[in-house]
Order: C-alpha cells, then sequence, then structure tokens
C-alpha cells in the first residue's frame, strides 16, 4: 500500500589483484538486497521532503532506478583485501620474488650497516 518492495539477487563477476602477491583474481560475487520505493502520495502523507536526502527511495514517474542500490550492495559485498588463496606468502620484501612459487626462497642475513667496515676489512686480508 505505501509502495513497491524490490528484493533483488544480482551475480557480479570480479577482476582484481592479490594483495600480497599481486597475481591476477577472477571471482564472483552474489549480493541481494531489499528496497521499499514509496508512491508520490505516500510520501507526502508520511511528510517526506524530497530536497532531504535521507535515504527514502521514491518512484519517479512509476519507474525505478536501481543502479545505486546495486552499486552499494556490490561495492559492500567486495572484499576488503582480496587474496589469490587464503593462505597466500605474498611476495619476498628484499627481491620481490613470489614465495608461492619458490617456498625454499631465502637471502643471506643482512649486515648491521654499524659492522660494515669490518667485513671490508676481512675481504681486504683474503
Amino acid at each position: 500500500m505505501e509502495g513497491v518492495l524490490v528484493t533483488c539477487e544480482a551475480l557480479a563477476s570480479l577482476e582484481g589483484e592479490c594483495v600480497r602477491c599481486l597475481e591476477p583474481i577472477d571471482d564472483d560475487v552474489d549480493v541481494r538486497f531489499q528496497e521499499l520505493f514509496l508512491y508520490d502520495d505516500q510520501a507526502a502523507t508520511a511528510g517526506y521532503d524530497p530536497e532531504d536526502d535521507d535515504g527514502v527511495s521514491m518512484l519517479e514517474d512509476d519507474l525505478l532506478d536501481l543502479e545505486p542500490l546495486l552499486r552499494d550492495a556490490v561495492v559492500l559485498a567486495l572484499p576488503f583485501q582480496p587474496l589469490c588463496e587464503e593462505d597466500c606468502p605474498g611476495l619476498c620484501v628484499e627481491c620481490g620474488a613470489r614465495l608461492a612459487d619458490d617456498p625454499e626462497h631465502t637471502h643471506e642475513a643482512p649486515i648491521d650497516p654499524r659492522w660494515a667496515g669490518l667485513t671490508e676489512l676481512q675481504h681486504d686480508e683474503d
């Protein structure tokens, strides 16, 4: 009686990259939302002022604009930090190698810069 109740389900394809290893990700997201669109006469009796943006959805000449609702639902369903795998090890912080491809990847222990001069003396003696 107040308006049109819209129940929507949408499936969207997502493309992006893993935040840890920068590999491409292709995934799907399924979103659902429900919204009541008020008739013009119902909005007037409820005291709704169209210039106030308080989140009330209105019918516009018997037409529904679902784009903003769908966009908001999809954006809220997106992962904050998308991963290619739940246990993605990421990239090596020193050389940028992808650790999932080479799990045995290691580097020599870094030399403290305060002692770097002594290692040069040792190389001179050799």
